[in-house]
């Protein structure tokens, strides 16, 4: 019954878009995040949807899109450049030819997608129907995962969400990080958002799907969602209108959900403060130290999957006792072929200098820019306040998602890539509406009879 549920709303998505083109790309974000031929045991596994989906998308742009207001911007060009840069490396430069490739088969179309997706977001209704879809897809999972913390309380490693494969957005720390990273865009749909009018039903399920992400890193037991919670929460506070109430409202929260978690996730967030005597924090600094001292011999990165080729020794120091009679025990441990656990050392190690400067040059142009509109359209009475408001959703997404970043390996992630896209064509439309005010405000000038004024 799946199944057929699968591949009969994929057929209705392809079919709305003979007529309506942009659906096409969104029928392609959907089948990028979700992965539905991964959840299917027959048809849709065997068949290149996601090859079928990005060929009549670009095919239809194309061929019959309106590009009038399309542009090629300058961070379209720098996520070019990576992909052209990564290219190089997977085949002229990799430690690991064969390995290289297969994460390349992905990576490029991630980041070639992310170049194409801002030519077609020409309108609002665009660019919030991208972020919706974004959102929706991703909640199909995120719901799923919700509702089987609360009947099932989860577990590190133990979370199964719809699918038996722990990759992509299925593995828990990355969903957990995703997941928390997109509460300030539902929050922004919720509000602003016009294909759904912001009235109680929308704010319900707003709400319900915040309630829904935040319950991911406890079903995962990641500690990178506890982190990207926080930083969520301060974040807030810059737009937040009575601050203290707010403040007083989060630690009244958290004390009445403190008993209420499992002791699975209790137990999992304790190791923070102990990493030392943890041996999954252990092991990432051990394989940051192989990374920072294997790129000083190889600038330039070892190409795609280049851990594969690292051995790692390791202390782990636990105590054990009362604070009156305690004891400190220390043994050795080794391990071999560590992922990097970090998106900063998985660029540095797998890219090298120049990828990590071009990679954080990109996400920093990013924050930069939407901090810039952010301000531009503070005013309420501005009829593009909603950009302004959107640009800093965007913005707090982003950041969280670099601090979940720094924990996990998710530096080419489509999620990112598609978020930079939207953050392209939200810039672009905004500059472009701006100038058209001008160009009008001028023109009305010119056009007022002698010795009258605009007041």
């Amino acid at each position: 019954m799946r199944d057929l549920f699968l591949i009969g709303f994929l057929f209705s998505l392809f079919a709305m878009g003979m007529r309506r083109p942009f659906v096409l790309v969104l029928a392609y974000i959907y089948i990028d995040i979700v992965s539905p031929q991964r959840l299917t045991y027959y048809l849709l596994n065997s068949v290149p949807i996601s090859l079928i989906a990005v060929v009549s998308a670009v095919g239809a742009w194309v061929l019959v899109d309106d590009k009038r207001d399309s542009r090629f911007t300058v961070r379209q060009g720098a996520i070019l450049t990576l992909l052209i840069y990564c290219g190089v490396t997977t085949y002229f430069g990799a430690d690991f030819p064969t390995e290289a490739l297969q994460k390349w088969d992905w990576v490029w179309k991630a980041l070639a997608f992310a170049v194409f997706l801002p030519l077609t977001l020409r309108t609002r209704l665009r660019i919030e129907a991208l972020l919706l879809f974004m959102i929706l897809s991703l909640g199909s999972i995120v719901i799923v995962g919700g509702v089987k913390t609360i009947f099932s309380g989860g577990g590190y490693g133990e979370l199964n969400l719809m699918v038996t494969n722990n990759t992509g957005l299925y593995e828990g720390s990355i969903i957990s990080a995703v997941a928390v990273s997109a509460i300030p865009i539902i929050l922004w749909l919720g509000a602003h958002g016009t294909i759904f009018p912001p009235d109680w039903r929308t704010r319900l399920f707003s709400y319900a799907l915040v309630f829904a992400c935040l319950l991911i890193p406890v079903g995962t037991s990641a500690r990178t969602g506890l982190l990207c919670i926080g930083l969520l929460g301060i974040l807030m506070l810059r737009d937040v209108k009575r601050r203290f109430l707010y403040i007083g409202l989060v630690a009244v929260g958290g004390m009445i959900a403190v008993p209420l978690l499992p002791s699975s996730y209790t137990e999992r967030m304790s190791t923070i403060r102990t990493y030392k005597g943890d041996e999954s924090a252990s092991t990432r600094l051990a394989v940051w130290k192989w990374t920072l001292d294997y790129v000083g011999s190889n600038p330039f990165g070892g190409g795609f999957n280049a851990y594969l080729q690292n051995t790692l020794s390791f202390e782990l120091t636990s105590v054990e006792g009362t604070a009156q009679n305690s004891t400190i025990e220390r043994r050795k441990g080794t391990d071999r072929g560590r992922a990097y656990h970090s998106s900063y050392f998985e660029m540095l190690g797998e890219q090298g200098w120049p990828g990590l400067f071009l990679w954080l040059g990109l996400n920093l142009a990013g924050l930069f820019r939407m901090e810039a509109l952010r301000r531009r359209y503070r005013a309420a009475d501005d009829p593009l306040h909603w950009g302004g408001t959107l640009a800093g959703a965007l913005q707090h997404a982003q950041l969280v998602y670099l601090l979940g970043g720094a924990f996990v390996g998710i530096a080419f992630n489509p999620f990112l890539f598609q978020l930079m896209a939207a953050q392209i064509g939200l810039d672009t439309y905004l500059s472009r509406r701006t100038r058209e005010a001008r160009v009008q405000q001028m023109q009305q000038r010119v056009d007022l009879p002698r010795g009258s004024r605009v007041v």
